[in-house]
Formats: structure tokens, C-alpha cells, sequence
């Protein structure tokens, strides 16, 4: 975890000399606020490590992990506006804090500067690290889209679901790896691999983010419990939960989904997931593909105690309880 930790500074001390203007203040400010509320930075930090796994001990690679967390809280803000949520990390979302308008292009001018550094490599990386750049960002809008068809929809099913958070939230964390595979020159077969290690745990990741959103310590969490269920979000929990309900509980489901007594709603559906034991089921199909991200990480050609710290970073994310 020290070693984590380094890392984790490494990446704070580039984000704290990050090259904005400061004028107009009303568009900067947001960016500087949002970019201090912390945050892991688990995706930088991937970068870092998929570097390093190659032998690439070269510091400006660290220019393609700001990338990929600049992108990160680009994506973050603007979903923020799109879920209307209050909080980030235990305060108020930059929309929230300025107004939709500002928010939008705070998190646009990020989106900007994210480009800016991902193309400070050597040349002939370039055109390698834009085409699996722009396919990330597209995919991720994309599933952005589906998440929220999904909550006009009363016929998702869990296929969908999993494609969907792949997209959203997956391909992010693949990506951030295969940026460090390649400006240290992996191999093919290693790029992919390492590729799909990240969108296996990205995804294990995302069904632990589904648990915790029901079950969280509140105080923890740093954002309202129960999130999803109050805005009717398909979560791989609601989608197994209605796959296994009876007739009763199915309009049980049906009902909530119109009731505006937010802290009622939560409690009532959470007392249906306990009934159906769908915690445990959740936490089953998380590791499924906790075991899918080591395969993938076993058949990448290093020395298996290379890959500790990967293996740690995975053991965190589907494990933590914030």
C-alpha cells in the first residue's frame, strides 16, 4: 500500500500544478473545487501500474494518467447534472454549487485539457493513443445513453445491464491501463489482455458501486444512499430482484416506482432485496468477474509477483466500503 501511495501523491502533484487559466473565474473556479474534493484516483494510478508492469519507468507517462483522470471528472460533472445529484464526495456537485450552464462547460474545458495531455508522448505513439482514446470516450457516452433509457424501460434485462455499465464505466478503466501498455511497448497479446483485466474488474467494480449504493454507511459514502433507487435506476440488484420476485412483490416494484417519499422508497425496495437475498447474489456475480480480470491478468507474459500491486488495486476495489 506504500507503494500505492506514492503513486497516488505522484498523481496529486501533477493535478496541483494543472495549466488553467484562471479568467474567467466563473469557469475555472469549478474546475480547481472539483479537481480538490479527492477522489482515488484509481485510474491514474492503473496507468502508472500497467507502465511499470512493462519495465517502463519513464515519467511522462504520467501525462497519459492525468489524461485519463481529467476525462474521469469530466464524465463525473456532467453525469452529475444528468442524475440531478446533490453531492460528490460529501459536497456539493459543481452544478449544484454554480448552476447548470457553468457546470456543462467547467466539465467541457476538463474534457479539453484531458487531450492536451494524453498527446504529450513521442510520436509514434500518438496515433495508437488517440484511436483508443476517442473509442473509450465514445463508448462511455454511449453508455451513458443506455443508462438512461434504461429507466424508461420496464424490459431490461441483466445482459443489457452488464453491457451497459462495460460501457460506462469499464471501458474507462481498460483504457487507463492500455494507455501505460502502450508507451512502454507491450505486446499485442499483452495490450489485450491487460485491456480486458481492466474491463472484467471495471465491471466487478461497478456491481460492488450497485451494493454499496443500497447498503452504505451514509456517512461514508459521501453521496445519498439509496441513489439509485430513487431514481429508478435498472441496477443489477433491481434487475435480479424482479427476476426473482413473486407476483406480490413484483407490484410491490411497480408501485414505488412512482413514490416521491424518497427515504420510504429506499426502504421498502431494500427490504425486498433482503427478502430475495439479493445482496449475496450481487456479490456472487462481482466475483464471477473478479476471476474473469485474473485470468486475463495471469496470461500476461511478466513474472506473476510483477503483477502484485495490480492484483492489490483489484483486491481494494471490490472490497471497499465507500
Amino acid at each position: 500500500m506504500e507503494q500505492l501511495q506514492k503513486l497516488q501523491q505522484k498523481i496529486e502533484l501533477g493535478l496541483s500544478s494543472l495549466a488553467v487559466s484562471d479568467h474567467p473565474a466563473t469557469l475555472y473556479e469549478p474546475i480547481t473545487y472539483f479537481m480538490r474534493i479527492g477522489g482515488k484516483r484509481i485510474r491514474p494510478i492503473l496507468t502508472l501500474l500497467s507502465a511499470e508492469l512493462f519495465s517502463n519507468c519513464d515519467d511522462t507517462v504520467l501525462n497519459q494518467a492525468m489524461a485519463i483522470e481529467l476525462f474521469h471528472n469530466f464524465s463525473l460533472i456532467h453525469d452529475d447534472i444528468m442524475d440531478d445529484a446533490p453531492l460528490r464526495r460529501g459536497v456539493l456537485t459543481v452544478h449544484e454549487k454554480w448552476g447548470l450552464s457553468q457546470g456543462i462547460l467547467s466539465g467541457d474545458v476538463l474534457l479539453v485539457v484531458a487531450y492536451q495531455y494524453l498527446v504529450k508522448a513521442q510520436p509514434k505513439y500518438l496515433g495508437r493513443l488517440m484511436d483508443v482514446f476517442n473509442k473509450m470516450a465514445v463508448e462511455v457516452c454511449e453508455g451513458q445513453q443506455l443508462d438512461m433509457d434504461f429507466e424508461k424501460r420496464n424490459d431490461v434485462q441483466i445482459e443489457e445491464y452488464i453491457n451497459m455499465i462495460r460501457l460506462k464505466t469499464s471501458v474507462l478503466l481498460g483504457c487507463a491501463l492500455q494507455l501505460g501498455a502502450i508507451v512502454s511497448d507491450a505486446s499485442e497479446n499483452d495490450t489485450k489482455h491487460i485491456y480486458n483485466f481492466g474491463v472484467q474488474i471495471g465491471i466487478a467494480f461497478q456491481i460492488q458501486d450497485d451494493i454499496l449504493d443500497v447498503y452504505a454507511d451514509a456517512e461514508k459514502f459521501g453521496k445519498r444512499v439509496g441513489g439509485d433507487i430513487h431514481s429508478n435506476k435498472k441496477t443489477f440488484l433491481y434487475l435480479k430482484a424482479r427476476e426473482r420476485a413473486n407476483q406480490e412483490q413484483l407490484s410491490i416494484f411497480d408501485h414505488q416506482l412512482n413514490n416521491t417519499n424518497a427515504s420510504e422508497k429506499v426502504e421498502i425496495i431494500r427490504g425486498l432485496y433482503d427478502a430475495l437475498q439479493i445482496r449475496q447474489l450481487a456479490i456472487n456475480e462481482m466475483n464471477k468477474f473478479y476471476d474473469l480480470a485474473m485470468e486475463s491478468l495471469k496470461s500476461i507474459e511478466v513474472p506473476q509477483e510483477n503483477k502484485a500491486l495490480l492484483i492489490a488495486v483489484a483486491d481494494y476495489l471490490i472490497s471497499r466500503d465507500v
